[in-house]
């Protein structure tokens, strides 16, 4: 009989994808707690329509559910995303986060530590449904003399993987965000199920994200408030505020780090460098926030952005980098297609065929000037 393994071959690979995506990825027990985990986070969910029907659904909950079907048929027809089985089904969790990323990069690099699977390639963050488990698994990393950082994910993609069970979950660890930042979430992790290319997190990540700003602008503009227009505008200015600070900063240690001699490096001047450039950041940051907080901004709502300026370091940056240096060239591809969705993604999928060398390639020369 061979219709039982081949029926498990799915979970295997999700197994392998999911968390969130060393040069070998790692041992059975990190494979059983991804598998285990995800399993737990399926069997936890219920379909929307169940939820909707439920008398004691609180209100707000009962509202963004519906929201969020409503955001998840625009997905479809106005963004040419993937019409199946996932964002149906909600899933309350006891944690604040779905799984926790760990991240890590070289005392003198932005250069991401990557680990090696068989579905998704190498990938730079490797993912636990466990804090407990990314911290110690941090603490090894750092105690090799990386750089790490660990932050909780609020959702991930299966890539589809996990459609034959229900699909990715709504989860409660983002369906109470505003409702612009929830619709920008959706629409990233459906970007996921749309093109991926194995091994590129910096490519899949600065799509998808290019895919969640592009598309929540329609969705505000053709869907929603005038109220949730003005608070998703307040926080997106926020974010392009503090995005143009840390590529600053990423710039500006990108260039200390390439001035070194790999034959004689002097890591005494290239420390005292880079504690410059952080202390700078840090400078920098603070004068943004006063700003912010001078403006009206409660500090409750730059919780987020605190947590990332006081943990910075090369690790983060890096990680940061993977999400949004490629995103103007994305951008400018939609753009070249016409603003046509279903060509745009037709592009990238192209793109994600080819060799990385060759990718790479293309997107350079796709780069807006001065980018």
């Amino acid at each position: 009989m061979i219709a039982a393994p081949l029926r498990t071959l799915p979970l295997l690979a999700t197994a392998l994808l999911l968390c969130g995506c060393a040069q070998s990825g790692g041992s059975l027990g990190y494979y059983w707690q991804s598998l285990r985990g995800h399993l737990a986070l399926l069997q936890a969910a219920e379909p929307v329509q169940q939820w909707l029907d439920k008398p004691d659904t609180p209100a707000p909950l009962r509202a963004r559910l519906a929201l969020a079907q409503q955001a998840r048929a625009f997905a479809v027809t106005d963004l040419a995303l993937p019409d199946n089985a996932s964002y149906h089904r909600f899933a309350r969790l006891e944690r604040r986060a779905a799984v926790w990323n760990v991240v890590a990069a070289g005392p003198y690099s932005l250069q991401l530590h990557r680990w090696c699977f068989p579905v998704t390639g190498c990938i730079g963050y490797r993912g636990y449904f466990d804090e407990a488990d990314a911290r110690t698994e941090a603490a090894q990393l750092a105690a090799t003399g990386l750089e790490v950082n660990v932050y909780g994910v609020p959702a991930y993609s299966t890539l589809g993987y996990s459609n034959w069970l229900g699909g990715d979950p709504l989860l409660s660890t983002f369906i109470a965000w505003p409702e612009g930042d929830f619709v920008r979430l959706l629409l990233h992790e459906l970007a996921h199920q749309q093109v991926y290319a194995a091994g590129d997190t910096a490519f899949n990540e600065s799509y998808a994200t290019a895919v969640e700003r592009l598309g929540v602008a329609r969705w505000l503009q053709q869907h929603s408030t005038a109220a949730a227009r003005a608070q998703f505008a307040a926080s997106e200015e926020r974010r392009a505020q503090f995005r143009t600070l840390t590529r600053a900063t990423r710039a500006r240690l990108a260039q200390i780090y390439a001035s070194n001699n790999d034959e004689a490096p002097d890591y005494k001047a290239l420390s005292a460098m880079k504690t410059e450039a952080m202390q700078q950041f840090h400078a920098d940051y603070a004068r943004l926030r006063a700003r912010w907080l001078t403006a009206g901004t409660a500090p409750a709502q730059l919780a987020s952005l605190d947590l990332w300026a006081r943990e910075a370091n090369n690790a983060s940056f890096a990680a940061q980098g993977a999400y949004d240096d490629l995103v103007p060239t994305f951008i400018a591809l939609f753009e070249r297609e016409g603003r046509d969705w279903r060509r745009f993604h037709a592009a990238v999928r192209l793109l994600a065929e080819q060799p990385q060398d060759a990718r790479d390639a293309a997107l350079k020369a796709l780069a807006p000037a001065g980018d």
